[in-house]
């Protein structure tokens, strides 16, 4: 059974995907490199049961070649031709999702063992709001401007390469800021808002390998440079110096 590709020109048409439930779904936005999309997909699903579904966004019009052998019951595809911002559009797909825990994943991330199984696990003792492969401690001495990988356990922030949230939590602090229209540290951004709700996040080695980070080395320069300071700048603006919003340093 495939599943059409939905297409429409702004985010905001976009009514619903899937009225099935899954277990969890995992969230990926595109603007393009199709093919490590579709290679990003096909890991993931050969991985993890049939019950994790899959959203795909696919911002602006990039050649889609490829794209429709990955389309089958769980596998959700939309394109919003004029194009949408990251924050935005992961955000759309966050509420959308039919699951009580999302999974948001870089395209450029692919799933080498099941590595959605242990950070549900994680979620469902209930401790943990967030859970994720990638992150670490705000350097307080650094004036919060960088972050520290300290390894596995529990950390302020967590980075989008694979970050696994709970639905509610991500609800109840307004999700990611719509204002990141690139995605470089609105992962940040989003983590210090959960740390600020009272949520716990918590890092883990899984079995995930990163290929070429698109995103990041294929972007334009300026482009890049200039939406990670904006990022990073609100921030500093709202949270630099709230050192009570900090696990303890490890």
């Amino acid at each position: 059974m495939s599943v059409p590709l939905k297409v429409y020109k702004r985010i905001g048409d976009l009514r619903n995907l899937s009225k099935k439930d899954f277990t969890a779904t995992v969230l990926i936005y595109t603007d393009g490199f199709i093919q490590d999309t579709v290679t990003c997909i096909n890991a993931t699903k050969a991985n993890v049961g049939e019950d994790i579904a899959i959203y795909l966004l696919i911002s602006g019009s990039p050649d889609m070649v490829g794209l429709e052998s990955i389309q089958d019951e769980r596998t959700y595809v939309v394109q919003i031709t004029e194009g949408v911002g990251w924050g935005e559009g992961i955000n759309a797909l966050i509420k959308l999702a039919n699951s009580k825990d999302v999974i948001i994943m870089d395209p450029s991330t692919n799933l080498t063992g099941d590595a959605i199984s242990p950070v549900l696990a994680k979620l469902n003792e209930g401790v943990f709001c967030a859970v994720g492969w990638k992150g670490g401690l705000i350097n307080i001495a650094d004036e919060w401007r960088s972050v520290d990988d300290k390894g596995p356990g529990e950390v302020d922030v967590l980075f989008s390469y694979f970050f696994a949230v709970n639905k509610d939590a991500a609800l109840s602090v307004n999700l990611f800021n719509i204002r990141a229209v690139y995605y470089r540290n609105a992962d940040i951004e989003f983590s210090l808002r959960l740390r600020q709700g009272q949520g716990r996040l918590w890092q883990m080695e899984l079995p995930l390998k990163q290929e070429r980070h698109h995103g990041y080395y294929d972007t334009d320069e300026a482009f890049r440079d200039e939406q990670s300071k904006k990022n990073y700048d609100r921030i500093l603006d709202r949270f630099r110096g709230k050192t009570e919003i900090l696990i303890e340093r490890r």
